[in-house]
Order: structure tokens, then sequence, then C-alpha cells
């Protein structure tokens, strides 16, 4: 990519975790995209290329799981990184599962910035 900023898609349908998730990458220089569920990640997607997809799983509409498998099908050198609040079990397994359908990488919501930053560098998982 060469000098130019990490362009990152960031997908959630809680208003309030896109823009801080926004402004949080736009400091760490990242050039950063927003959509409220898959579907509007998609159209964005095809608007303008991103390198790295951050998805909640759990939204309305077009969820993380289809959000996924759809980025990896469509373009499967677009890193996915998947990210999940849910309860504890239930977590762990929905953030396996997100990795079996094609995420390069998971957050357990909260996360630090710290972990945000490795899963988008790297794609490595960060629990």
């Amino acid at each position: 990519m060469g000098n130019q900023p990490i362009r990152v898609l960031v997908v959630d349908d809680n208003p309030d975790m896109l823009v801080s998730t926004r402004l949080l990458l736009e400091r760490l220089g990242y050039q950063v995209e927003t959509a409220a569920d898959g579907a509007a990640a998609l159209r964005a997607h095809m608007a303008r290329y991103v390198d790295v997809v951050l998805t909640d799983i759990f939204m309305a509409g077009t969820e993380g799981m289809e959000t996924i498998a759809s980025f990896k099908r469509s373009w499967p050198e677009v890193r996915v990184v998947a990210m999940s609040g849910g309860g504890t079990v239930s977590r762990r397994d929905y953030l396996d599962a997100a990795m079996q359908v094609g995420a390069d990488a998971t957050l357990q919501k909260p996360f630090t910035v710290q972990a945000l930053v490795a899963a988008l560098a790297d794609g490595k998982a960060q629990n």
C-alpha cells in the first residue's frame, strides 16, 4: 500500500459505536467509511474500495456473518475483522463462528486501542 493510509470500513448498527470508532481510527491515521449494516457496507465498498472491514456480528438488516461471507466470497483480499459485544459464552462462540465463515481476526467489545490496531494491521485474532 505504500504511503497510502489504510482504508477501513466500520460496520455497526449502533450509531455511537460508528462515530467513536471512526473518530478513533481517523486520529490514528486511517481513512474511514461507515455503514449501518452489511448491505450498506457492500454498497460502500463497491463505490470506494477498502482494505479492511471491521464489522459487528449482531446488526439489524444484513448481519455480520452474512456480511463476512459476502466480502470473502467477492473480495477475498479484503481483510475482515469481526467484533461482538454479546454475552461472554455466546460471544466466544459467535466470534469462533465468524472465523469459520471467513473473518481474518476477531475483537471482543469492548476492545483496547492496541487490540484494534493489531487486528487491522495483521489480521491476527485479538481476544
